[in-house]
This record gives C-alpha cells, sequence and structure tokens, in this order.
C-alpha cells in the first residue's frame, strides 16, 4: 500500500467513463493536486498528457507498460464487492482527504452511470464529495440548505427515500411538501435568483445543477 500522503488541497478522482471536456471539469482536473485514478482511468487520463497520483484498483485494464512506470503509485485492491470508484473513494478517506471531485463517472454506459451517480448518497455521508459531468454537477445533501446557484440555471432534485417530502425557496417553480416518490419528481426546474434553499428532514436529496 501507499503510505498516508500530506492532504493535497485539490483532489480528483477520474473514473472509466467518458474522458470530460467541458471546461469547468478539466479545469477543475487541471488545477488537482492529486489525482486518483480508477484502473483504466490512467491509460485515459496519461493519453490526455496528464499525470496520475495514485492508479487504484485490479489493475486488470492497466497496460503493463504503464503498470511499469507507475509502479511506485499503483494500489492493488481485489476486493469484488466494492466498484474501482468506491475504492478510490475509501482510499481518499483512509489518506486523510476530506473533499473530493469525481470526473469520468458518466457516459459510456448507463448501468454505470445510475449507479455510479446512486452511489454519491453513500460517500456524501462521509467525504465531502460533488461529481462533475460534461453538463453539470451532482452533490449529496443531507437537511435542509442554500446553494449558490445562477439566475436561470436549470436544477433537478433526486431522492433515493421515495417517503421524502421536501419545500423550496428560490426555485421557478415552489416544491411544497413535494414527495419525491420517483426520479422525475423533481427534476427540469430552475433557480430564480443567486441562490435557493431547500428544506427537508430524515434524508437525502441528490441535487443536479447545470452549468
Amino acid at each position: 500500500m501507499i503510505s498516508k500522503i500530506p492532504t493535497p488541497a485539490k483532489t480528483v478522482i477520474l473514473a472509466n467513463g467518458t474522458f470530460p471536456v467541458h471546461p469547468v471539469p478539466l479545469d477543475r482536473l487541471r488545477e488537482a493536486d492529486l489525482i486518483v485514478c480508477c484502473d483504466g482511468a490512467a491509460e485515459k487520463l496519461v493519453g490526455h498528457g496528464y499525470e496520475p497520483g495514485i492508479i487504484i484498483g485490479d489493475l486488470d485494464s492497466v497496460s503493463p507498460a504503464l503498470q511499469e512506470r507507475y509502479r511506485s503509485i499503483l494500489v492493488l485492491d481485489t476486493d469484488q464487492e466494492t466498484n474501482d470508484l468506491t475504492k478510490a473513494v475509501n482510499w481518499c478517506i483512509d489518506a486523510g482527504i476530506r473533499e473530493v471531485a469525481i470526473l469520468g463517472a458518466t457516459g459510456i454506459r448507463e448501468d454505470h452511470t445510475l449507479g455510479n451517480i446512486s452511489l454519491l448518497a453513500d460517500y456524501g455521508r462521509i467525504i465531502d464529495t460533488v461529481m462533475m459531468t460534461d453538463t453539470g454537477t451532482f452533490k449529496v445533501y443531507e437537511g435542509s440548505v442554500t446553494i449558490s446557484s445562477r439566475p436561470g440555471q436549470q436544477v433537478s432534485l433526486f431522492s433515493i427515500d421515495p417517503s421524502l417530502k421536501v419545500n423550496s425557496s428560490g426555485l421557478r417553480y415552489p416544491l411544497d411538501g413535494l414527495i419525491l416518490h420517483s426520479w422525475w419528481r423533481g427534476t427540469l426546474n430552475e433557480a430564480a435568483g443567486d441562490s435557493f434553499s431547500l428544506d427537508f428532514k430524515g434524508g437525502q436529496v441528490l441535487v443536479f445543477q447545470q452549468y
């Protein structure tokens, strides 16, 4: 295993989905102090001219050439009960990292995309996590919260708990005790100003905000 590192200011986890092309996630990648690659994502990262800080997984998707080149930063984790993204998040937690941005977790396969997004509910309880795609961000909130936005920004809400009720202010279509019983239920809303507030108890709300 890699020894514990000094806590970096900006950590990115790169999953093995679609490599980002939008300027917002690309800027986060360029500014990263540490890039943790999920297995085969290392090939994409190096191919785009970046250097990994850690490569983690069962390493079956990392070429022998890259394994030799980066042998000092390889973390072999063959646990079949978790996916490579979860392994990367757990490594960050063990390393004392408190905040991560997840890139490359969507695209290519829809089942992987849905699985990775749903895992944010687990990650959000133990580490400050944002998932950045080529269209916007996903972030999980627990309890009432006020979120920065911009007028006209597209906003969607999701809950894994089908009984969760949400009230809102600052959205174009106000939520008044809306029960998020289906995934579509809180989608296609819009921020009215520089922030909006959500009021709910006893659950988690996954918020998508378009760039």
